[in-house]
């Protein structure tokens, strides 16, 4: 079976993934620097799938470590999760998240290229659709953002984009995403943001354990059913599995593909914290505060691609995606 590297494969996402890689009998190699994760998260998968995996802790901008990675594996294909992604922190910090996840990202692809690896699954973000587009959004429309962490994903699909048209050998599924939110049923691996959360979910799990006081709603005068922003909310699961199907399909179909993966369908912020509450059984202490800049009112997908592509669409609603997030906080009050 197939050799794959999942880069930032200890974090949310990735994590996810990698179980269902293993469950569908791929081989995993993992590399990650742990800037924003947890070596746990690797026993975690281990003890889910019953299956073994190589770590490697290891950063996209040494070349060298990258390239050992290569040296000692047949690498069959890469899925890339790995990059800085706090929206907040990049508009703070536009230099580190342009070099970091740029110039990482060309050294992945520069390393790929020595090793003759040509199969990339790429984790981009509906981000990359900017804020003229209406949704539903379809993966022809054009691509901007409104902020450095947006622009370093439509800049790497761009570069993506131009390396398939330089050597046709390539194959580039770029996964746009929505908001995963949810863990694995388990229990034992989930959303693990190290200090204050700076996602929706995470944010009402430690106002859930007491550990915050309240949760800051950020507009309740949006042009939406209650006020509040409404989004595209996929069950990381569902999101995980995408990928398996994204790269079967990369394996056989060459070129750049851009595919949204979300449900279809959006829910408010008020909606979430509704069926958070009754997940957990508790009240969510919630206050309004003024929009945050760059915020949209409504953000949702059109799916149809991906199961057109490769027949894949997501199944869990957001009572599941709920109730699976919070067994996961319960089990891991301080996190892994």
């Amino acid at each position: 079976m197939n050799n794959i590297l999942v880069t930032g494969g200890t974090g949310f996402i990735g994590s996810h993934t990698c179980v269902e890689l293993l469950e569908a009998g791929y081989n995993v190699i993992v590399m990650d620097n742990l800037s924003n994760s947890k070596e746990e998260s690797i026993n975690r998968i281990k003890t889910i799938t019953g299956r073994d995996l190589k770590f490697y802790k290891a950063d996209m901008l040494n070349i060298s470590e990258m390239e050992q990675i290569f040296e000692e594996n047949q690498i069959d294909a890469v899925i890339h999760f790995a990059g800085l992604k706090a929206v907040g922190e990049s508009v703070a910090k536009p230099v580190e998240y342009y070099n970091n996840n740029i110039t990482g990202t060309l050294n992945l692809i520069d390393v790929m290229r020595r090793h003759s690896c040509s199969t990339f699954v790429f984790s981009s973000s509906a981000t990359v659709y900017g804020v003229t587009n209406k949704a539903p959004y379809t993966e022809d429309m054009p691509t901007s953002a409104t902020n450095p962490y947006g622009y370093t994903k439509v800049m790497i699909e761009q570069i993506l984009r131009d390396v398939c048209v330089a050597d046709p050998s390539w194959s580039v599924v770029a996964l746009r995403y929505f908001n995963p939110i949810g863990a694995h049923h388990s229990g034992l691996i989930g959303e693990n943001p190290n200090g204050i959360p700076n996602n929706l979910i995470p944010y009402i799990a430690q106002v859930a354990l007491g550990k915050l006081e309240k949760l800051s709603v950020y507009g309740n005068d949006y042009p939406t059913p209650d006020g509040t922003g409404v989004r595209d909310y996929i069950h990381v699961a569902d999101l995980a599995k995408g990928h398996v199907y994204a790269l079967r399909y990369a394996f056989e179909h060459k070129n750049f593909e851009p595919v949204n993966l979300g449900t279809g369908k959006g829910s408010s912020v008020l909606e979430i914290v509704n069926a958070y509450e009754k997940a957990c059984s508790k009240e969510i202490k919630r206050a309004f505060a003024p929009r945050r800049a760059g915020d949209i009112a409504v953000s949702f997908a059109d799916a149809s691609k991906a199961k057109k592509l490769f027949g894949w669409q997501a199944q869990s609603t957001v009572e599941q995606m709920c109730e699976d997030s919070w067994n996961f906080t319960i089990k891991n009050p301080e996190g892994l």
